[in-house]
């Protein structure tokens, strides 16, 4: 099965076993049932990075601000560190929780991680490549932004891990002010087809399931 928000980091005590990745990710998006009882996987990582990859393809990850530490972006983190990301900074109401998923980052990865309180976005955006919505303002029960689009620039690339709207608030504002822009359809997709591999042991049509996606979204 998939786990979704807001369960990603609350079902690891109830499980039997989690893989290399969700435990070094501390969140867990999908379990797989055997015999031997409940594992549970991180499918979201590869997920976002493989969708940044196809949905913009190379983009600059010198210094990105990521939204949202739960986990979610904890994943995203992790993903960003992967992809060569030398400056995360991680920004959430939780001060506590950004701080622990930096400590995280920056001792997986030797990624200089910083975490934030949300006073701090407009200081440091500026010179941020891209940023990230990994919270889940802009889902359609909790509709609105995550921040104020007027502090983007045309140059920078934004990412929202939401996709229902297929198109946030955040993500049309972004498109309106010139930025690259990266919904959250894609993340879903990719994320999926690493869970499907796990729970069939078949590869799936990634090209299949992103046209079943985008028929039902």
């Amino acid at each position: 099965m998939n786990v979704t928000y807001p369960f990603k980091q609350a079902i690891i005590p109830l499980l039997d076993e989690l893989s290399g990745g969700a435990s070094a990710i501390g969140a867990v998006n999908t379990v797989v049932f055997n015999a031997f009882g409940a594992t549970g996987h991180n499918t979201d990582c590869y997920g976002f990075a493989q969708s940044l990859r196809q949905g913009l393809g190379v983009v600059p990850v010198n210094h990105v601000v990521q939204v949202g530490a739960g986990g979610a972006g904890a994943a995203v983190a992790q993903a960003l560190a992967e992809l060569g990301a030398m400056q995360i900074d991680i920004i959430d109401v939780d001060l506590e929780r950004a701080e622990a998923l930096a400590g995280q980052v920056a001792c997986a990865n030797g990624t200089l991680t910083r975490a934030l309180a949300p006073d701090r976005f407009a200081e440091v955006v500026g010179s941020a490549a891209g940023i990230v919505n990994a919270t889940p303002v802009g889902m359609e029960k909790l509709p609105g932004v995550p921040f104020d689009p007027a502090l983007l620039k045309p140059h920078q690339w934004v990412a929202d891990i939401i996709y229902f709207p297929r198109e946030t608030e955040l993500i049309k504002a972004a498109r309106a002010l010139g930025c690259r822009v990266l919904p959250g359809g894609g993340m879903a997709v990719y994320q999926a087809v690493r869970a499907f591999r796990l729970f069939s042991g078949t590869e799936p049509d990634a090209g299949e399931m992103a046209k079943t996606f985008a028929a039902y979204a």
